[in-house]
């Protein structure tokens, strides 16, 4: 490890219990700064209730720390908006925003969307799928924004349990980003959760970058974050147990092409063949090919969008 980063380890890691809820709270007062939460969600209807009431309860009280929580629904088929809404989260659905601009399916499009119908100068990211949410997942990544102005983006770092085996998820980051992020960024190599989708950071660092629509958006996000605002700028928040429902492999063969096609756009830019990924199934004829497209797309930065810029003038 390089010993930049071993210096990075030990003064931008920390814990949630570094800083208790009211200090928070004194600091948001004093800064004035404003939060927003925003939950991404296709077909959650089981879990994105739960997280919603949480974050109400916990962190939207008189004394506010959180100022207001949107689901950005990217076109569920269940009841997602209406447990979302119902538990008091606004709902916005994904084709509702920007409509001049044709969405595509995929994560990073709704994060990007999510930009233009949210107004805290503090942009926090949570999945929609977790399982026994704790606030501490916002609190957590949210504390270092509003206590230290160098910190720009903060990630959470957590255990990821796979069923009964303790620390056996996260199979992507282990087999793809971090063996990626090593080779090539080995600046970030400090990352527990690099891929996480629990994190926050400033808009004004947000607003800048580009976004890539599908599941390569939180390796392209912490790539260019770096770049554009530096190490010391980027930092981690122990926020204890993450559990969430698990893709199968071939779901996770599709993630990881993505994240690599992200990372080798980043490597190369050029014009590079739209990249394909083809898996088996057994049929009954025997296997079966299935051909995918990987996501290329990226979103440009916010800053370069007339509405984004109109609404910020307005």
């Amino acid at each position: 490890m390089l010993e930049e980063v071993e210096r990075w380890l030990g003064a931008r890691s920390w814990s949630v219990t570094d800083r208790p809820l009211q200090r928070l709270l004194t600091a948001k007062r004093a800064t004035g700064q404003t939060v927003s939460v925003v939950l991404p969600a296709l077909d959650e209807e089981a879990t994105v209730g739960d997280i919603v009431t949480v974050i109400r309860r916990d962190l939207m009280g008189p004394d506010p720390l959180v100022d207001e929580v949107v689901v950005v629904d990217s076109g569920s088929r269940d009841r997602t908006g209406a447990v979302a809404a119902a538990a008091g989260a606004r709902v916005v659905h994904r084709d509702a925003i920007l409509p001049r601009v044709p969405p595509v399916p995929g994560k990073g499009e709704v994060l990007w969307r999510s930009l233009l119908v949210t107004g805290g100068d503090i942009v926090c990211f949570v999945d929609a799928d977790l399982r026994e949410f704790s606030a501490d997942f916002v609190a957590g990544i949210v504390g270092p924004l509003l206590t230290d102005p160098d910190v720009h983006l903060v990630k959470a770092m957590y255990d990821r349990p796979l069923g009964a085996a303790p620390g056996q998820g996260g199979r992507v980051t282990e087999l793809m980003a971090r063996p990626l992020l090593n080779m090539h960024w080995p600046r970030l190599a400090g990352f527990v959760q690099p891929l996480g989708g629990e994190y926050a950071a400033r808009r004004s660092l947000l607003e800048r970058l580009p976004f890539p629509v599908g599941y390569g958006v939180e390796l392209g996000l912490l790539v260019d974050a770096l770049h554009l605002v530096g190490l010391d700028a980027l930092a981690q928040v122990d926020v204890g147990v993450r559990r969430h429902r698990h893709q199968d492999g071939q779901a996770l063969g599709r993630m990881s092409a993505a994240i690599y096609r992200t990372a080798q756009l980043r490597l190369a830019r050029g014009h590079l063949v739209r990249p394909s990924l083809t898996q088996f199934e057994r049929g009954a004829a025997g296997f079966e090919p299935r051909t995918y497209s990987v996501d290329t797309e990226e979103r440009p930065p916010m800053t370069e969008i007339a509405e984004y810029a109109a609404r910020r003038v307005a």
